[in-house]
């Protein structure tokens, strides 16, 4: 039975808050008012029911993905795949790892079929799809880490830069991760490609065997995790100035190899207060102070 999901437009009256049990959407569209009532019309009819869609197929998504072959039905759900299968050959990864990317894919694609937007955003905890016309840009807050409430710096997205997705990922996020990363926030040409990167990014920031990192086994943590026994961080003690840029030398090799496969646009990766950016080009960046407005973001914070 399809459940009605939580929905109100947020006190500012131009954001748009989509809740169904683990996703937790918020939508802001630009345009007329017309259109802009009809994207977010249509963000409500595709969001009821799509966790429905993705919790019929949910053991095959937290099952290894087959890079050459995709047994999923749903729409979503195969997006998930796609994200993941460039890097399913090399590593353990489920498309578990893009679902919060490809849902803001789907609301946004969907919103875009039924309206003229000037900008829109579907930020779904962090994992955001982007939609940008002529002259428009977006402002990504960057935080420490996802659970804290300061930020540190202020990455922009322009209208004639190849990224329409953010996602981060690290040990301090909604997920669990393998690696000792505060945050690693990449930029890609879709938000679900940018969400499994960033897993797999994240979880190469690392010190194996290192004594001051504590790690157990998911399924301790989350019976049914797709993780299963694969230890997962969960505290990270002192580490020494050397260990630090050791741990971010070897996300920054991965970021690297990504980038020149063409499957990311650029990173940013954050441990212990220090940050390593990887990209093509320099990451328009500025200090997040400059950025606010009021208290809040020119654009959607990222956290």
């Amino acid at each position: 039975m399809t459940r009605a999901p939580q929905i109100a437009l947020l006190a500012d009256g131009r954001r748009l808050h989509l809740q169904d049990g683990p996703i937790d959407l918020i939508v802001e569209a630009r345009g007329s008012e017309a259109n802009v009532r009809a994207a977010y019309d249509a963000a409500v009819q595709r969001f009821t029911g799509l966790l429905d869609e993705l919790c019929e197929e949910l053991p095959l998504l937290r099952q290894a993905a087959d890079p050459a072959r995709c047994p999923l039905r749903g729409t979503v759900a195969r997006r998930m795949h796609e994200a993941v299968a460039p890097f399913a050959s090399e590593h353990f990864i489920t498309p578990m790892a893009a679902v919060a990317g490809s849902v803001a894919e789907e609301i946004l694609g969907a919103m875009l079929q039924k309206a003229q937007l000037e900008r829109a955003y579907v930020n779904n905890g962090g994992d955001i799809a982007l939609h940008l016309a002529d002259g428009e840009h977006f402002t990504v807050g960057l935080a420490e880490r996802p659970d804290a409430p300061a930020l540190m710096r202020a990455m922009v997205v322009h209208v004639d830069d190849p990224s329409r997705g953010v996602a981060t990922s690290g040990r301090h996020g909604r997920s669990f991760s393998l690696g000792i990363a505060d945050a690693v926030t990449v930029l890609a040409s879709t938000a679900s490609q940018a969400d499994a990167a960033a897993t797999i990014i994240a979880n190469a920031v690392d010190l194996p065997g290192h004594p001051a990192i504590v790690r157990c086994p998911a399924h301790d943590l989350q019976p049914d995790s797709d993780l299963g026994a694969r230890l997962v961080t969960r505290g990270v003690g002192e580490l020494s100035a050397g260990e630090i840029e050791a741990a971010l030398e070897s996300g920054a090799a991965c970021a690297r190899k990504l980038l020149a496969a063409g499957l990311i646009d650029g990173a940013a990766l954050r441990l212990h207060g220090e940050m390593i950016t990887v990209a093509a080009r320099a990451i328009e960046m500025s200090n997040a102070q400059a950025r606010l407005r009021g208290g809040a973001m020119e654009s959607a914070m990222h956290v």
